[in-house]
């Protein structure tokens, strides 16, 4: 009985990149001296890894109420333009270029409706940006949408007050970032 000798190819060191004949078919450097340096990079660059998620988490500690209610927004809106992409500008009923996620009732001036999706709904670019929402014709078709109902509840709503923590934002970010998924 002859036991075969498999032969190992050469490789290359991925520290100095000269050619060795490798020990073992898992061998990737040359020696020990190569070893170490390669071990303090590997180190290095776990070091690297772990600031990174740190520096993440302090910034996140340090986002104000303005900063979350931003990012807030964009899932949102996000989440808008996913729900609503085969579907016309609500203002002038044409296919949206650009898609943008269109308030009915400004989400500077009315918080209680900021995130309601009844009030918000897919908008051409041009409508949203250059004509401030085309409102006449997004409230029209809003109703036609919504109904009368819904369109009267969403009014009444829109002039409360509503201030929001912290805590609520990041709920409300989990949620949009769980109906995007599910779309």
């Amino acid at each position: 009985m002859k036991i075969i000798v498999k032969q190992l190819k050469d490789k290359v060191c991925r520290v100095c990149e000269t050619k060795f004949k490798p020990f073992r078919s898992t061998a990737i450097v040359c020696g020990w001296e190569c070893a170490n340096i390669y071990a303090k990079e590997i180190n290095e660059k776990k070091e690297k890894k772990d600031w990174q998620k740190r520096k993440a988490t302090l910034k996140k500690e340090l986002l104000s109420l303005s900063d979350w209610l931003k990012l807030a927004q964009q899932v949102f809106n996000k989440y808008i333009r996913e729900r609503d992409k085969n579907q016309l500008c609500i203002s002038c009923q044409k296919p949206p270029l650009k898609k943008n996620a269109g308030h009915f009732y400004n989400a500077n001036n009315h918080y209680n409706v900021r995130f309601d999706e009844r009030n918000v709904h897919l908008q051409c670019e041009h409508c949203n940006t250059f004509l401030s929402g085309n409102l006449i014709s997004y409230r029209e078709n809003l109703i036609k949408k919504i109904g009368i109902k819904e369109f009267k509840q969403l009014s009444e709503i829109a002039h409360v007050t509503r201030k929001y923590n912290i805590q609520e934002i990041k709920e409300l970010i989990e949620l949009y970032k769980n109906k995007l998924k599910n779309i």
